[in-house]
């Protein structure tokens, strides 16, 4: 019997006639894949491929990457500089001239009047590290401000505390090879397969060949999850108390490594006598995993012949986050886990470049991870710029999170943002929307017109996109990688680096220095800087790294390719040469459910959007499948409530409200729900925002919320009031 059709056509896909590929890497996540961008004879971009010859992707791409050259065309790009003298006057476009002599007149009126920190910059994690480098140069050595951050300090910045904390130094010491090489594998808070799909498949495969264990530590049963051997659904916030009880039963029970701890590591006495205190059976009663499981997971990581830990935003988003870095370092070093094949602690990076910010952008220090707080290194950046080394301040100024209440008392005036939309990405939104009307004077550079900031701005400055330029970013593994220029950039924007660098000419001390315009002279001073530090590309060229398809720091001048981990010789960056075992008690100050908000809220990522979707949400191919917010609710909560499946409902905390569509799952526990972080609509009316001590990150994944059934009839009209208040 034939089933179907007797003759079938192939499906025919059209010709896009295209004349040349031009290589460049993905501008979205941090994976850091190779990308061709397929160009017609018209000069457009009309279609994506993975280059197979990379390290990274081998050819394959997830669904952003391979509608990433739409983007080119995607609405709500600037085309023109704005100008206006009050906020919600109507913009009127301006000559390059006109906006940047502006712009550069108000910092200068703001910091004469109010003091030279009066004025702060905020950056991003997703331009180019030339840019970066040279935007630093301007802040640090022209403009003077000690204010100065980027918004990596919501994703990354309890990964860099931690690992300074730890070994003395930020930079991830393994990279995606070691998946290849591992015996165990534990991902604390991380959901490769929709946060970093072509990770995933590194893994997935690794794991195949080798089988080895897959341990997932996360309140949701997410995709990762369901793939896993063991998932641990732990108690929000409580990672440190899982983190402190694994050590417990791998030192209690002999199965530390006591060669690499005695000739490695310092602060094993006092970190020994602290977990102590965390036995199993007590470590369960506060973070939710029976003590049975947490023995069986740390026998599991102590006797695997090579174990690492992976981790994202479920460990970085908290009030613990740095801890929560540091308890997986601690782990790591006990059983002699870092530096080794398969063995490490590796951070999954959320922005193509938060690692170039953390690098060469001078947001936490100066260029190279050199600390403003050393004498000889602002000397020595000062020798190299020709300024004052008296002109740097001595240690860091404000974090992103503590700029905004430094606006709300008076202390800031001025604020440029560059790529980045605090509107959407700050936790609290009707406080952060009082907080811009504050500033005398708001400049907003970005490469689209339509971002919600721009609504409280004097000056909008139009920025060119992702391979609309030039310049290398670093990728997750430390894995510096080439964007060509594949277009021109959109109407009248301009790359940010040119933008920088005519800025720096509108004030006296950036005439005087040298501001190189190409990227790649760029580059060649970024490599003098890197001699001899951790972060050492002096080996590397745009043209090497191309070929080679990227290429990872350190490479020294005069090697052939780069180091795919760090500490292999076990030497950290602490004074003494070792890595600190850190006591880390745990203190619960999270928000947490009770009777009048008794639900968890979560959020987290899904794979066809990329942070607020100021650009997926313009991709057809990609918003189509996730257009509106919604919550996974679990079934027998909602039935409770008269709550039903694919119906609104109203969520409340003690910050706002929200309205989402609601999606019935076991995937969540009764008493949690949870929403994608791309609808900030939704989540940042609602959360929290308590700040780590250390990194000054926000705890964006814990809150306590209540939902109410809500007339469908008002769904409409109160998500449209949520959309206007921006």
């Amino acid at each position: 019997m034939l089933f179907g059709r007797a003759k079938k056509n192939p499906i025919k896909l059209p010709d896009k006639e295209i004349v040349e590929w031009k290589y460049t890497t993905c501008g979205y996540c941090s994976t850091g894949c190779s990308i061709e961008v397929g160009v017609n004879a018209e000069g457009k971009g009309v279609s994506a491929r993975g280059v197979g010859g990379a390290d990274v992707n081998r050819g394959k791409l997830c669904i952003k990457g391979i509608y990433e050259f739409e983007l080119f065309d995607s609405s709500g790009r600037g085309e023109q500089p704005l100008l206006r003298d009050k906020t919600f006057e109507p913009f009127r476009q301006v000559s390059w001239d006109a906006a940047l002599d502006r712009t550069a007149a108000e910092i200068q009126r703001i910091q004469q009047h109010y003091g030279r920190d009066s004025f702060a910059i905020l950056s991003t994690g997703q331009i180019l590290t030339e840019e970066f480098y040279t935007l630093g140069k301007l802040a640090r050595g022209v403009i003077g401000t000690n204010n100065y951050d980027g918004n990596t300090t919501l994703c990354m910045s309890s990964a860099v505390s931690g690992y300074k904390r730890s070994f003395g130094s930020d930079g991830p010491p393994g990279c995606y090879g070691d998946f290849e090489h591992t015996d165990c594998l534990i991902a604390f808070g991380s959901n490769l397969p929709e946060q970093h799909p072509i990770i995933y498949w590194r893994m997935r495969e690794a794991r195949e060949r080798r089988k080895f264990p897959l341990i997932v530590v996360d309140p949701r049963v997410t995709m990762l999850a369901q793939f896993a051997d063991l998932h641990l659904p732990i108690t929000p916030g409580t990672d440190v108390v899982l983190l402190n009880a694994l050590a417990h039963v791998i030192l209690s029970e002999g199965l530390e490594d006591r060669v690499y701890i005695d000739a490695h590591t310092s602060g094993c006495a006092d970190f020994r006598a602290l977990v102590a205190q965390y036995d199993p059976v007590t470590a369960s009663r506060i973070c939710g995993i029976d003590a049975d499981t947490i023995r069986n997971v740390a026998r599991l990581y102590a006797r695997a012949g090579a174990a690492m830990s992976i981790w994202t935003m479920g460990i970085n988003q908290s009030t613990h986050g740095s801890d929560g870095v540091v308890g997986i370092n601690n782990l790591n070093l006990i059983t002699g886990n870092i530096g080794r094949p398969g063995g490490t602690s590796l951070s999954i990076t959320g922005q193509c470049n938060a690692m170039g910010t953390r690098e060469w952008s001078s947001c936490s220090g100066l260029p190279g991870y050199r600390y403003l707080e050393s004498a000889h290194y602002r000397e020595e950046v000062a020798r190299f710029w020709g300024v004052d080394p008296e002109f740097f301040p001595n240690k860091r100024g404000l974090l992103m999170t503590d700029i905004f209440p430094a606006i709300e008392t008076g202390q800031i005036k001025g604020l440029w943002v560059i790529a980045t939309n605090p509107m959407t990405s700050m936790a609290n939104t009707a406080r952060i929307r009082k907080t811009l009307e504050k500033l005398e004077f708001l400049v907003v550079q970005d490469a689209y017109r339509d971002v919600e900031t721009i609504e409280y701005a004097h000056a909008y400055l139009p920025a060119g996109l992702w391979a609309e330029k030039e310049g290398v970013m670093t990728n997750t593994e430390r894995r510096v990688n080439l964007i060509r220029n594949v277009l021109t950039p959109h109407g009248d924007s301009r790359p940010d680096l040119w933008i920088f660098n005519q800025m720096a000419k509108r004030f006296a001390q950036g005439r005087q220095m040298r501001f190189p315009e190409a990227p790649s002279e760029v580059f060649d001073e970024m490599r003098e800087l890197s001699r001899g530090r951790l972060v050492d590309i002096s080996g590397m060229s745009h043209e090497k790294i191309e070929q080679q398809r990227g290429i990872q720091w350190p490479m020294r001048d005069g090697a052939e390719t780069g180091s795919p981990r760090l500490y292999t010789d076990g030497v950290f960056q602490h004074a003494d040469g070792k890595a600190k075992l850190i006591p880390l008690p745990f203190v619960d100050d999270n928000e947490r459910p009770d009777e009048q908000f008794p639900f968890w809220l979560n959020s987290g990522r899904v794979v066809e959007h990329f942070h607020t979707r100021t650009r997926t949400g313009k991709i057809g191919n990609q918003n189509k499948f996730s257009p509106t917010p919604y919550m996974e609710m679990n079934p027998d909560a909602a039935r409770a409530l008269g709550i039903e499946h694919m119906s609104y409902a109203r969520l409340v905390s003690r910050r706002g409200d929200a309205v989402a569509l609601v999606q019935l799952t076991q995937r969540v526990g009764r008493d949690m729900v949870f929403i994608p972080f791309h609808f900030h609509e939704c989540v940042n009316r609602l959360s929290l925002g308590l700040l780590d001590p250390h990194s000054r990150q926000p705890a964006f994944k814990q809150c306590a919320v209540r939902i109410e059934r809500i007339e469908q009839q008002d769904a409409a009209a109160v998500i449209n009031r949520a959309a206007r208040t921006f």
